[in-house]
Order: structure tokens, then C-alpha cells, then sequence
């Protein structure tokens, strides 16, 4: 078992693998992390049997305590030659040994909808629940197709944004200013958490970041061309991620967001990519953004997380120590529940 935190060797060993998403790279976890998390990459190498961790380790308050953390999106384990055969037993024990020499109490993690054999990998090592799904269009069939299973209201709304409207394209500097003023506003009107405010600084490194491709689609208004929406649209192998995304308070009602999908995903057919990802609701819950996302497919995937508590005596002392008295609830660690 191997630690990596080198760029170069953590982008070899990801093209090893028999599949990895952007959500594994080494730069989407640079950008993720927050100040007090560290990067890491627990590669596993056994008779041509490979399995790839990557995580994010923070220090748990003011103890000499860790724990692991995971990148938004969907992450989890990576691997090659691995199959319903695959006896994890080695794997589990040298992971645990890792986790308990460096102090790591728990462990989180999402998981990837479209990497296999992640629950194989994980077998047996702490728990996989399902919190929710994620709607996808599958881009190997025909346009035509593809739209059929759009709702009424999203036909609609596409084909009058397309009356008033147009899409574009765009990566320059200027173009970025002008989605983070769209991306801020859209944060500003859903009373969003600080953390979701990224900064200029990771704008500009997602966008031109060497892991993975990265469009930012514009709608422009076609009497005043002005900028009414945007959203990142993340390709990675076969899949395209609607990433992040905003829309003018004042254009709202046009929702041009669904115009933005459309294209998307038009595009994405037309090279070949075989899924794009929408994402669920928030919080994992399948509340009004979930419907709205499945107005456009009713082809969904599975989200799941994986938890692992390395150390219960450890957590459960936390756990009292932190929270003592709080209602128990399924939040992950219980500790950090504050």
C-alpha cells in the first residue's frame, strides 16, 4: 500500500485503473479541499490487482485524532481487475492498518454511479448506504428519442427559451467573471452556505485544469445579448456532469436553465458520450430540484455513501465529548454533528 500526494504520479496511476472519473483527479481534490484537509491517494497493488482511494484528511478539533472525508460529487474506490471473485480480505486489513497508524477514527466517502465494483471493493469494510438517486440521459440513443421522455412543461419552456434566445460557448477570462457574478447571484437568492461562495481562484484553475475539460455554456438574450444564465458542464470519459450553474433573478422566469440541459446534451451526442449526469436534489433528498431534473429523463442511478468507524472506542468518546446530549440522527461522524 502507497500514499500519494505527487501530481504526476497520482495522474499515472489513475490511467491504470479500468475507469476513474473527474471526481478522482488530483486537481478536483486540490480545489475541494478546504484549508484544514490534506489530499491523499491510498493506492493498493496485489498479484495485478489494483484498487485506488482517494481522500481528504482533517484533523478532528483539538485532539491528536483524524478523520476522512470526501469531495463533493461522487468519488470512492477506483480499481482494475477486480470482479464478484475478488476476496478482500488483504485489502481490508492493510486498510485498516493504514487508518489506525495514523490516527483516523471514521471514514466518509460518496461513491461513483458509474464506476463498477466499488461495493465489491468495499465489502465487509464499515457500511454502503443508499441515500437517494441521480438522474441521467442516456446520449447512446438518438436526439429524437432523448427527448420523448422530457415533460410537457420542460418541451415547452426549451422551445420558447429557443424563440428568445441563444447558446454559446466560452472559456476566456471575461466569460468566467461573468458566471461567478451568475453563480453568486444563483447562491445569494438560495441563502446558500459560505462554502459554496469558491473564489475567483477556482474558477479559473477548474476551467483550465489538465485533469479533465470543462465547458461553460452561456444563454444570451437575442435582442440585447445579455447573459441570462450559464452552467459548467464537466466531461470525463464517457460522461458529461452538470456541475454548477446560474440564472439572473430577473430571466427566472424562463427558466433558460433547461435550454442550457438541452444543449448539453445535444452536444454530448453528437461526440459521443454515452451518459450525462444531472445530479439529484439537494441534500440527497428527492425534493423540487430532483422533479425539475427528472422532467428531463426518468433513467436514474443509485447514490450511495460508504461509512466506516476505524475506531469505536475512539468515536464514541467523541462523540459524548462533543455532542453530548444532541439528538442522535444519521449524521456522519456523530462528532462533528455540532
Amino acid at each position: 500500500m502507497e500514499i500519494i500526494e505527487d501530481k504526476k504520479r497520482w495522474g499515472d496511476l489513475l490511467s491504470e485503473v479500468d475507469r476513474y472519473d473527474f471526481y478522482h483527479t488530483y486537481d478536483y481534490h486540490h480545489l475541494s479541499k478546504s484549508d484544514e484537509e490534506k489530499p491523499i491517494l491510498v493506492w493498493y497493488e496485489d498479484k495485478g490487482k489494483i484498487i485506488g482511494l482517494p481522500l481528504l484528511i482533517r484533523k478532528i478539533f483539538d485532539t491528536n485524532y483524524f478523520d476522512v472525508t470526501s469531495v463533493y460529487g461522487y468519488a470512492g474506490p477506483i480499481s482494475k481487475n477486480i470482479d464478484s471473485s475478488f476476496d478482500n480480505e488483504k485489502y481490508q486489513n492493510e486498510l485498516h492498518h493504514f487508518f489506525l497508524k495514523n490516527n483516523i477514527v471514521s471514514v466518509f466517502t460518496r461513491l461513483n454511479p458509474f464506476v463498477k465494483n466499488q461495493e465489491i471493493v468495499l465489502n465487509g469494510i464499515g457500511e454502503i448506504k443508499q441515500l437517494s438517486q441521480i438522474v441521467t440521459i442516456d446520449l447512446s440513443k438518438e436526439v429524437d428519442i432523448q427527448k420523448h421522455f422530457f415533460s410537457k412543461t420542460t418541451k415547452r419552456y426549451i422551445n420558447k427559451a429557443r424563440k428568445l434566445c441563444f447558446v454559446k460557448t466560452g472559456r476566456s477570462k471575461e466569460d468566467i467573471k461573468i458566471f461567478m457574478e451568475l453563480y453568486y447571484e444563483n447562491m445569494d437568492r438560495v441563502k446558500a452556505k459560505k462554502h459554496y461562495y469558491f473564489n475567483e481562484d477556482y474558477f479559473h484553475e477548474f476551467i483550465n485544469s489538465d485533469d479533465f475539460e470543462t465547458d461553460i455554456l452561456f444563454v444570451s438574450h437575442k435582442e440585447t445579448e445579455e447573459v441570462i444564465s450559464a452552467a459548467m458542464m464537466v466531461k470525463s470519459k464517457d460522461v458529461i456532469h452538470y456541475h454548477i450553474s446560474g440564472t439572473k433573478n430577473d430571466f427566472l422566469y424562463l427558466t433558460p436553465i433547461r435550454l442550457l440541459i438541452d444543449e448539453a446534451r445535444i452536444q454530448g451526442t453528437r461526440d459521443d458520450y454515452k451518459y450525462f449526469n444531472l445530479g439529484g436534489g439537494l441534500g440527497s433528498t428527492e425534493d423540487n430540484l430532483f422533479k425539475f431534473k427528472s422532467s428531463f429523463s426518468k433513467d436514474f442511478e443509485n447514490f450511495k455513501i460508504w461509512k466506516y468507524i476505524v475506531n469505536e472506542q475512539v468515536y464514541d468518546q467523541l462523540s459524548c465529548k462533543y455532542v453530548n446530549g444532541k439528538d442522535k440522527n444519521d449524521f456522519f461522524p456523530e462528532y462533528r454533528n455540532l
